[in-house]
């Protein structure tokens, strides 16, 4: 595989489907890259940091990265093991109808102003059944089309996501604890142990990730582990094995938690994709 790969999945006249994958090789910032169009981009698997001159995101399965079209940007690695995207680039008419104005940057070019979002576990499951979809040829392209119309609306709407909140300095702070956890999704952490990771007092740390993030540090964590299990689940025949080595206590346990985010069993979540 080489250092990144590029898979092409869908490309319609509303809507280009790109399914990216990285090695994430280099730990260090790599050379400016431009983006051609306004993309948003769904990590789906692993983590990597993407740097705007003094802004940083870290991107990760519970978030959505909006890549403006003639933005400058860099990548680095900091986390071990890759990572891959799902990227959406919509005919930037279709786009303007699902972005509210306050999202977007002012300007003659359609453009946002966060650099990303975090998502709910809706948006997540739809990524997840789009690109099994499209990866095993189940979905026709209107299906395909319709599903990435409803996974934009949902991840650009007022009730299904959040901007960052908090001063740039406390975004930080939270960005070193989402590649804590990010670097070991089946370790089952303690709140010190992720304090002392990160050089904060428990007490703190609560309180800079709510304020930035908007959910406690445990639901933060469990959703990380459900979105890696929707990349998982076609891997796996033994769901008990699955859910113990994302750190669960049980195949109970894990069954319920997922059924309570995506509103359905594990098993029959995969069914359709076989």
């Amino acid at each position: 595989m080489p250092e990144v790969a590029v898979e092409t999945l869908l490309r319609s006249s509303s809507v280009t489907i790109r399914d990216i994958r990285c090695r994430g090789a280099c730990r260090h910032q790599s050379p400016e890259e431009c983006a051609t169009a306004t993309e948003l981009v769904f990590p789906y698997r692993g983590v990597y940091a993407r740097h705007l001159g003094r802004n940083q995101a870290i991107a990760e399965a519970n978030q959505v990265l909006f890549f403006n079209a003639g933005d400058g940007y860099r990548v680095s690695h900091p986390v071990a093991g890759g990572d891959a995207c799902l990227s959406l680039a919509l005919d930037e008419d279709l786009l303007r109808e699902f972005a509210p104005n306050a999202l977007l940057r002012e300007g003659p070019g359609l453009a946002f102003h966060h650099h990303r979002l975090r998502i709910d576990p809706g948006a997540q499951a739809l990524v997840a059944r789009l690109r099994q979809g499209l990866r095993t040829h189940a979905a026709e392209p209107l299906e395909a089309e319709s599903l990435a119309m409803a996974l934009v609306a949902r991840a650009l709407g007022p009730r299904t996501t959040r901007a960052p909140g908090g001063s740039a300095g406390r975004q930080r702070l939270a960005d070193r604890v989402k590649l804590v956890l990010a670097g070991d999704l089946g370790r089952r952490w303690t709140l010190g142990q992720v304090a002392a990771e990160v050089g904060m007092s428990p007490v703190y740390l609560t309180q800079v990730f709510k304020e930035v993030e908007g959910l406690p540090l445990y639901r933060y964590q469990l959703r990380l582990r459900l979105a890696r299990a929707l990349d998982l689940l076609d891997g796996y025949d033994d769901l008990t094995a699955l859910s113990l080595d994302l750190g669960f206590s049980s195949h109970s346990h894990f069954s319920a938690a997922f059924r309570t985010a995506y509103g359905r069993s594990p098993s029959a979540f995969r069914r359709p994709s076989r």
